[in-house]
């Protein structure tokens, strides 16, 4: 077996182990819900006058749950499975660990920094929006994060593998530059702090939506009102048990912030790697202009979230059109669109 070889196997394993904690985060989001499910009930009977002499209700659910423990939720309930939630965070870490050591065997494989490929900057970037949920998710653990960025690491390793893969080998010389390290490496780690700040703000929205309540009864009708009457329901009763949206809106600005200044890296690294290697800083090749409108809407992002006053979903949506822009980059233009970065596969 070569070195690339076992490479590959580690980043196997490592989906594999990240696939057991998306199903253990999944079961811990289950056990939250069905908890907060069951106190809504037993609210509901609560308020629900009873004639007298009538029977009581004949229903399981509003019987007294035995007691549970496990994480408590800002009102001191517990807070899903305690199990579950141990394993997700044992094969999250697990998964980062054998996914850090395929990418190294990479590296050693091939004879060069591993950033020079569709395949290579897929794993590196799982890698990196996996650590990045590790660090968030200790201080304070929230299934649905775990679930989203869990959810898109495993699927992008699942392409990586089976559409994006390549033999390790050396670069062509265009590629064969320290700037590969620069901007290559700081656009990955940008990508991945985006894609938990993208998990974050559509927790956010979900959060915000349930907290706001119905719509006036004489209220405008709007489109949104399905995803209202949906969240609304008491299968959305877990998101009361998670931070506020205003918690979780600094949470997304704070990653996204730190996610744009490495973007703004990778934009003028790059202008300075094609001076070097085309002789021109700027020439509107396909990527390069995928990064500059990623670019402008997330600096439109903050700047309406820090000079204009833009809080609350508004600004979450900036998140998700970024974010969009972010993987059509990666995906679209480097699969369907002919330019200078066609060679390199990024």
């Amino acid at each position: 077996m070569t070195t690339g070889d076992l490479s590959t196997l580690l980043v196997w394993a490592a989906t594999t182990a990240l696939t057991i904690a998306l199903v253990a985060w999944t079961v811990d989001l289950a056990a939250v819900a069905e908890r907060a499910q069951g106190r809504a009930r037993r609210a509901t009977a609560a308020r629900t006058p009873v004639a007298v002499g009538a029977a009581e209700p004949a229903d399981d659910s509003l019987a007294d749950p035995a007691p549970v423990t496990g994480t408590a939720g800002p009102d001191g309930t517990a807070a899903g499975s305690p199990r579950a939630q141990g394993i997700a965070r044992m094969t999250t870490y697990l998964g980062a660990l054998l996914l850090l050591a395929g990418v190294a065997l990479r590296g050693v494989a091939s004879g060069r920094w591993p950033t020079a490929n569709m395949y290579e900057f897929t794993i590196v970037g799982v890698l990196v929006a996996v650590s990045v949920l590790a660090v968030v998710q200790r201080r304070r653990p929230i299934a649905f994060v775990g679930v989203v960025v869990l959810g898109i690491a495993v699927l992008a390793l699942a392409l990586g593998l089976l559409v994006f893969f390549v033999q390790a080998d050396a670069v062509q010389p265009a590629l064969d530059s320290y700037w590969l390290i620069i901007h290559v490496g700081v656009a990955i780690i940008a990508t991945g702090v985006f894609t938990v700040a993208f998990a974050a703000s559509v927790l956010q929205v979900l959060r915000d939506v349930r907290a706001a309540g119905p719509r006036e009864v004489d209220g405008p009708a709007r489109r949104t009102d399905a995803l209202r009457r949906w969240v609304l329901g008491p299968r959305f009763a877990w998101l009361e048990q998670v931070p506020g949206p205003r918690e979780l809106e600094a949470l997304a600005f704070r990653l996204n912030a730190i996610g744009f200044v490495l973007w703004t890296f990778t934009l003028i690294g790059g202008a300075i790697w094609a001076e070097h290697a085309w002789g021109r800083y700027w020439g509107w090749d396909p990527k390069e202009v995928g990064t500059f409108v990623a670019w402008v809407v997330y600096a439109a992002y903050l700047h309406a979230r820090t000079t204009r006053g833009w809080s609350g979903r508004r600004a979450a949506y900036f998140v998700f059109v970024g974010y969009a822009v972010v993987l059509a980059n990666f995906t679209v233009v480097n699969l369907f669109v002919d330019g200078k970065h066609a060679y390199s596969g990024l």
